[in-house]
């Protein structure tokens, strides 16, 4: 029986090799990359019977000393020894297919309040709001009012994967897509078996080889802060850096903000792009006058 957790302990088992483990290799001919199932389990001090029901997933709940042997024995950093942790230890599933998310309205006036580039995403990465800045540093091709309905609401993981302005923006896109493919990962084992973000891994490993081959690969990482190069079409190239802070009191939604080093040049394009936001085409066109008489 395959589970996710198998396919995580596959990865890693396949990425470490005997020499990297400190095992002999006696110079055999292997005939798979990376550790067997025995080597672990010896490296971890459990049972081969017990590891291999573990990895097909015929054994569950196994302790938090079990898993931190694992992990210490497969190499894992932080991030994938919490993974590992959630994998063996999920959430209960939901029973039916839950609700489109709401933002809090105090969350989408913060948003709008802020003078840098900033925007919430949900469970899902759906973009459940974007000030101007924002919407115009990555997406000023869609409508700004997108985020405000569940019918039209952007997706971060699909918008970067699909659409080809995305790709044209990050000066870096295969690391980025490395690391969006990590999030991801990391908010699947937080909500395995939720319908909706099935769905959507799905659309992406179909319609997109590279998300297919790097989820395959088992990438995780908490993307909590990055430093990025952009080629905006307006302002031209800047470097920003962005940080995720999880909001409390949600499931999981999380605020990004996006800001460039004082004085830098990106700071200025940064500028540069926000008088761009309200043209004079675009500003609201002023009251008619009030008539009396």
């Amino acid at each position: 029986m395959d589970t996710v957790l198998g396919e995580f302990l596959r990865s890693r088992r396949a990425r470490l090799t005997p020499a990297a483990a400190g095992l002999a290799g006696y110079g055999e001919r292997r005939r798979v990359p990376g550790l067997r199932r025995e080597e672990l389990a010896h490296l971890a001090g459990v049972s081969a019977g017990y590891y291999t029901r573990l990895e097909q997933g015929q054994s569950q709940h196994a302790s938090a000393a079990v898993l931190d042997a694992l992990a210490d024995a497969l190499q894992l950093d932080q991030d994938e020894r919490a993974h590992l942790h959630t994998l063996a230890h999920p959430a209960p599933k939901a029973r039916r297919r839950r609700r489109p998310e709401r933002l809090q309205p105090h969350l989408r006036t913060l948003v709008a309040t802020l003078n840098l580039p900033a925007l919430i995403l949900g469970r899902h990465t759906d973009i459940l709001a974007w000030n101007p800045l924002a919407h115009a540093l990555l997406a000023g091709h869609l409508d700004p009012a997108a985020p405000d309905t569940p019918a039209t609401r952007p997706n971060w993981a699909r918008l970067f994967f699909l659409d080809p302005h995305l790709r044209e923006l990050f000066a870096d896109w295969a690391r980025k897509a490395r690391d969006t493919v990590a999030d991801l990962r990391r908010i699947a084992g937080h909500h395995q078996g939720d319908p909706a973000l099935a769905e959507l891994i799905g659309e992406l490993a179909l319609a997109s080889p590279e998300f297919s081959t790097l989820w395959s690969g088992h990438p995780v990482r908490d993307c909590a802060s990055h430093s990025r190069d952009y080629r905006h079409p307006l302002v031209g190239r800047l470097t920003l850096t962005d940080d995720l802070l999880t909001l409390p009191g949600t499931d999981g939604q999380r605020l990004v903000l996006f800001h460039a080093e004082p004085g830098s040049a990106a700071a200025t394009a940064l500028e540069l792009l926000g008088g761009t936001v309200l043209t004079p085409a675009a500003a609201p066109a002023p009251a008619p006058p009030h008539r009396t008489g």
